[in-house]
């Protein structure tokens, strides 16, 4: 059992490097900026409030009244510490693109975990108990994103008073942040992995919670 986990370990080497080594472009900050912000503006999105604003001297009436689905106080909340829902993310070094960053436990990491499980010792260079911390990886995407966030803030409040006909990421990202040459990522879904047993089950729970074309939510 040994010598099979260091023969493990040696073949996943060169995936756990590339780990360390990738850091998040910007198309793939966009994309996933895009996709969290699109979910919590769904979550709000069938609320009926109405909301209040301002308030009259003397007679204390109300000035106004406005539909919370409409207000700017949605896009505020919503906007609200969005890139930190960039730390529930996860580094999948197997896969390609993008989709490298799903939330979740990569197939990797659960294969090392279970031979925890069954007494192997495993080095990964880092205490067993950070193994579930957020990696420097997802931490840079979090960073990018509360820069690119402050950056690009009025082109979201654009999107959201005049063009939610239009899918966020393609006016976000594919209009207004990326170049036309770094939008690949934009088109990259998860299919599931193909070929591994169980996958097709995992692979339809997994598109249920969630997709990495914001397009689709």
């Amino acid at each position: 059992m040994e010598m099979f986990a260091i023969l493990f370990i040696c073949m996943f080497s060169p995936v756990l490097a590339n780990q360390e080594e990738r850091l998040p472009n910007k198309c793939d900050v966009c994309k996933l900026l895009t996709v969290e912000l699109q979910d919590v503006l769904e979550k709000t999105g069938r609320s009926k409030e109405v909301l209040e604003l301002g308030e009259v001297l003397d007679t204390g009436k109300r000035k106004r009244k406005i539909k919370y689905y409409t207000s700017e106080t949605r896009l505020t909340e919503a906007m609200d510490n969005i890139c930190e829902r960039i730390l529930q993310y996860k580094v999948h070094a197997e896969r390609p693109g993008s989709l490298r960053y799903a939330k979740g436990t990569s197939q990797t990491m659960n294969t090392l975990k279970n031979l925890v499980d069954k007494g192997v010792k495993v080095e990964l260079g880092i205490p067993y108990e950070l193994w579930d911390e957020p990696s420097v990886e997802v931490a840079d995407l979090k960073r990018q994103c509360e820069t690119m966030l402050e950056e690009y803030e009025e082109i979201v409040e654009n999107w959201y008073f005049h063009h939610q006909d239009e899918r966020l990421d393609r006016f976000f990202c594919a209009t207004h942040v990326l170049r036309d040459s770094d939008q690949e990522c934009l088109n990259e879904v998860w299919k599931g992995d193909m070929g591994v047993k169980g996958s097709k089950e995992e692979s339809e729970g997994e598109n249920r919670r969630q997709t990495h074309d914001a397009g689709e939510l």
